[in-house]
């Protein structure tokens, strides 16, 4: 099913002039600028869309973009190409040009959650050494090519790409946080990633689970991690059983991240807003 795209202008929406099969097609059309991507659920309901919106103006302003969003014309509109979409459940991108930023560009395809044996059986990732954002913190557009290029690269069988830093740590997913679990704490880097959406549900349901610790573990450790996992807005939370070829514990998502992945989808369904 194609996408539908639509740019917000001050007279309504308006249609763009270009055709893609997809979010990821479409985004060698996406003008430069910053961007937030997540699904909805039945009912015209999303998980934190506000925070998706405080995280769209930070990435802004970390990048100068001039930004204030006007969030109910912005929801409304969401609403509108939603339902004139046809489409039940969605994945959707929100797009702020930098050359104009009051005009964002509003995507929206069918939503098709990852399959189940993702979450039963886990993935499979690789470290990552030759790309890099140049502004972690901000969501860009430049990010989104530039990891398209690595991500198609990768390995046959290989889920995700985590990047390392020059120390040697290892800071996120191509498309996701990275957290690994080492010494009975979860770990996850806080410093040089950008703040998913994810991670923010990960964080207020873990504590009750396991401790958190704000450092990255170093790839040096990838043998003696006891679990492994990534998240992502749009797929939650993912088990990575494999990583540069070696196991992740025994192999299979462990008892703390299946715990983890209960409490998160229990939080979800707590928390989800009307569009």
């Amino acid at each position: 099913m194609p996408i539908v795209a639509r740019q917000l202008t001050p007279e309504g929406l308006a249609p763009l002039a270009y055709q893609a099969d997809s979010l990821a097609d479409a985004a060698r059309f996406e003008p430069q600028g910053v961007y937030t991507i997540t699904n909805t659920y039945p009912n015209l309901q999303a998980l934190k869309l506000d925070a998706h919106l405080t995280r769209l103006e930070d990435s802004a302003r970390r990048e100068g973009i001039p930004l204030t969003l006007d969030r109910p014309r912005l929801r409304a509109a969401l609403r509108q190409l939603i339902v004139e979409s046809g489409y039940d459940v969605v994945r959707f991108r929100i797009t702020v040009p930098a050359a104009t930023p009051d005009q964002p560009v509003l995507t929206v395809e069918p939503f098709r959650p990852p399959a189940p044996e993702v979450y039963t059986q886990g993935i499979r990732c690789v470290t990552v050494t030759n790309a890099r954002r140049d502004n972690p913190a901000a969501k860009t557009t430049g990010w989104m090519t530039q990891r398209r290029d690595v991500q198609n690269a990768l390995p046959p069988g290989v889920t995700e790409g985590l990047l390392a830093s020059p120390s040697g740590h290892l800071l996120e997913g191509l498309s996701s946080n990275f957290y690994a679990i080492l010494g009975g704490v979860l770990h996850s880097a806080e410093a040089g990633v950008l703040a998913g959406i994810g991670r923010q549900v990960v964080y207020e349901v873990a504590p009750g689970i396991v401790p958190l610790s704000g450092e990255p573990v170093a790839v040096a450790d990838i043998p003696r991690l006891a679990e492994a996992f990534i998240t992502s807005a749009s797929r939650g939370i993912v088990p990575v059983v494999e990583i540069d070829g070696l196991r992740i514990g025994d192999g299979a998502p462990g008892p703390l991240t299946r715990a983890l992945r209960g409490a998160y989808g229990d939080w979800v369904s707590a928390h989800l807003e009307d569009i």
